[in-house]
């Protein structure tokens, strides 16, 4: 374990759904509900941790060989709400786009391709004995997705600067985030032209409708709280920013809108920019 903390922790931020312990069937509700009694349970940065130590090995291990059985847990209103890491499957749907964010030459030095070849063929296999698997957690590098924020309200923003590290979170009920995507996308169709935004809205919203009406959804910084200068982080109010945004947009502002959405994309411009700094 000494060696799984000494990693770095990456720069990401991630979207999770937890949900009640009466979504899941038995035997995993039972074990769900033993895993939340006790004393403590890992943590985002320990499940971080534990991902990257598998790429230390030569060839790297890309994709657990077994499942996790470690989950996040919440208490709303007195009901446990779990979200599974599923970190297998994760790792198997961040292969997949590996190609987009890395050159081939350093994709290849890090994962070899004969690796990736045997874990697509692992996931197509897995795929077919599990049609219906969806994860509980998303995740983003670098930055926060803008339509993320479209599921929360200024009001459920969540900072404080912790004792060992800053934490930035928004936190609402999952019939809230539904009606906001709804809302939402009604607006950016009345404005807009289809286009990247509004399709990535759509994906969330129904990625949103797979899970229980009464989970709970939670945007999370993560490591990104690492990147932002701490002043920046406490005035960061990227959620109200695309509510304005959304607000102009349905009365008609396209001015205002554009201001909103200027002052959110050089905020998260600057936050990508630092990727690539020495």
């Amino acid at each position: 374990m000494a060696l799984a903390s000494s990693v770095k922790v990456p720069y990401m931020a991630y979207l999770r759904v937890y949900e009640p312990l009466a979504a899941f069937p038995e035997p995993e509700r039972s074990h769900w509900a033993r895993y939340a009694k006790r004393a403590k349970t890992p943590t985002a940065q320990d499940e971080q941790r534990r991902a990257l130590a598998d790429l230390l090995p030569t060839p790297p291990v890309p994709v657990p060989v077994h499942e996790s059985a470690d989950a996040f847990i919440a208490v709303v209103n007195e009901v446990t709400c779990v979200c599974p890491w599923r970190t297998r499957l994760r790792g198997w749907q961040a292969l997949e786009s590996l190609d987009e964010l890395l050159p081939a030459s350093v994709l290849d030095a890090a994962l070899p391709p004969v690796v990736r070849r045997q874990a697509a063929t692992d996931y197509e296999q897995w795929r077919e004995r599990n049609p219906d698997a969806r994860p509980w957690i998303r995740g983003a590098a670098w930055h926060v997705p803008v339509r993320w924020f479209v599921l929360f309200s200024d009001g459920e923003r969540e900072y404080t600067k912790g004792e060992r590290e800053p934490v930035m979170r928004y936190r609402t009920p999952m019939v809230q985030a539904r009606r906001r995507v709804a809302r939402g996308l009604r607006t950016l169709r009345d404005a807009l032209e289809e286009g990247p935004l509004i399709d990535g809205l759509v994906d969330v919203g129904r990625w949103l409708e797979e899970f229980h009406p009464r989970s709970l959804v939670e945007l999370d910084y993560g490591g990104l709280v690492h990147a932002v200068p701490e002043a920046q982080l406490a005035e960061d109010r990227s959620a109200a920013e695309v509510a304005e945004g959304l607000a102009a947009l349905r009365e008609g502002d396209g001015e205002r809108a554009g201001v909103a959405y200027e002052k959110l994309s050089q905020r998260w411009r600057a936050v990508r920019e630092r990727q690539f700094s020495s």
